[in-house]
């Protein structure tokens, strides 16, 4: 079950819901505040008018229309003698019974609710009336008067909010850009000052993560040189020892099937020394230097002649134009190498390897290799490029290495790797896309 969700989403709904209850609150008590002082205000007005009408008390009807609406300044006066019981006759029910003491007193009629203020004298009861209804109305009135203006301004204040918030909030879309453009292969620490003290806590265990990480990377490639080479001695001398016996018994199909096992190692102990070393240069800032990528080129396929010659197949160029790089040498001589290397694994005995190197207007150089062989699936491109993955799980003495080391070789010199069909000799073709020029240095864990 998915239970992400947007942090900002959530801040600026919530404010959203908090402004909204606010608002309500703040309505509900300016009604009450504004009925409190409403009827401070009207009571004093009762009683003042009561007094006045006490000192010259006469008999007083007050008349009420059902259909017409008062407001606070409407107020009703009735002056009845004790003797009368007018409050009995009363067919609307506004007056209230006769009272031993002057105060106010509150009168329920099929009208709804209202406030009397009464004063009894020796033969008359005064009393000044007013609708409940009417006060409660102005207060909501004045009440609505003082929340327009925060209705108005809540949508200027939701976005002022909301502008804080991405602005609080644009650490956290910092952090995500310094972890997303960083190298695959970058395992320094964050820097924590640019941060807020909210995000410390997550960034020192980020780099506990990163040193934890770095350690186990260097452990495992300690552990894959430092077993390459202890491998590689006793693998050649018996590699030797084993042509020996081969050169006395040569019918012996055992000796051959022991040749071309120890072949495999061997071959697999060299690309394991080629993987450390690359994992190295990964790892470590390493010299930028400027070079001839066609002199690199022509040595790669001077170390492999003999192995091509071996199974007569026709290694060279078709272009070799000279271009001048200023790149890490040593990666572009890893990764023609074993591209060479590998196209002569895979072609056939009296096969044909094409090799073309050149350069675009767009600061890129080309390094095109070309073999007749089998070729490989398109829909195993990607799998080929994986470590330890193999096609061919036979005779040929590969690894599953070589793609591999040259794909990351590739990427860390900042180029691309395209595997496609020749369309020439029918085999596969390596299209390896490097920067004229390596602008940056690698970064170090």
């Amino acid at each position: 079950m998915d239970t992400s969700f947007s942090l900002r989403k959530r801040l600026i709904r919530y404010t959203s819901i908090f402004s909204i209850l606010l608002g309500c609150v703040l309505v509900f008590s300016a009604y009450k505040i504004s009925l409190e002082e409403i009827n401070e205000i009207l009571d004093a007005q009762m009683v003042y008018l009561a007094e006045r009408v006490e000192l010259n008390p006469r008999p007083i009807q007050s008349q009420f229309d059902v259909h017409k609406r008062y407001h606070e300044e409407d107020l009703f006066i009735d002056v009845w003698m004790y003797s009368e019981q007018s409050h009995k006759s009363d067919p609307l029910h506004l007056l209230v019974e006769p009272k031993q003491k002057a105060g106010f007193y509150s009168q329920e009629s099929p009208h709804g609710s209202w406030i009397a203020y009464v004063i009894p004298t020796q033969t008359y009861q005064i009393q000044i009336s007013q609708q409940e209804k009417v006060r409660q109305h102005l207060a909501l009135e004045l009440a609505a008067s003082m929340f327009l203006p925060y209705l108005l301004i809540i949508p200027l204040a939701l976005l002022g909010l909301i502008y804080i918030i991405r602005r609080s909030l644009k650490p956290l879309e910092d952090f995500k850009s310094e972890l997303a453009k960083r190298d695959s292969n970058s395992l320094k620490a964050i820097p924590g000052g640019q941060y807020p003290l909210e995000l410390a806590p997550t960034i020192q265990e980020m780099n506990h993560l990163f040193e934890r990480i770095s350690v186990a990377q260097h452990e495992q490639r300690q552990f894959v040189a430092d077993a390459a080479h202890e491998l590689r001695t006793p693998i050649t001398a018996l590699n030797l020892q084993t042509k020996i016996l081969m050169s006395q018994f040569p019918e012996e199909t055992n000796l051959q099937n022991l040749s071309k096992g120890l072949a495999r190692m061997q071959h697999l102990v060299t690309q394991l020394l080629a993987l450390a070393k690359q994992d190295s240069t990964l790892s470590n800032e390493v010299q930028i230097t400027q070079f001839k990528l066609n002199d690199v080129a022509l040595n790669c396929v001077e170390q492999l002649m003999n192995l091509a010659m071996e199974k007569d197949i026709d290694l060279g160029f078709i272009r070799n134009d000279d271009i001048v790089l200023k790149s890490i040498e040593h990666s572009i001589h890893s990764i023609i190498f074993n591209l060479i290397d590998n196209a002569i694994k895979y072609t056939p005995e009296s096969g044909m390897i094409n090799i073309s190197v050149f350069a675009d207007v767009d600061h890129f150089a080309y390094v095109q290799i070309e073999d007749s062989g089998s070729g490989i699936d398109p829909e195993m491109y990607d799998k080929v490029l994986k470590r330890f993955y193999r096609v061919y799980h036979h005779l040929e003495v590969g690894s599953g290495l070589g793609l591999s080391i040259v794909d990351k070789a590739t990427q860390h010199l900042g180029g691309e790797l395209k595997l496609s069909r020749s369309v020439e000799l029918g085999g596969l073709s390596v299209l390896v896309k490097i920067p004229v020029q390596l602008i940056q240095k690698p970064d170090s864990n």
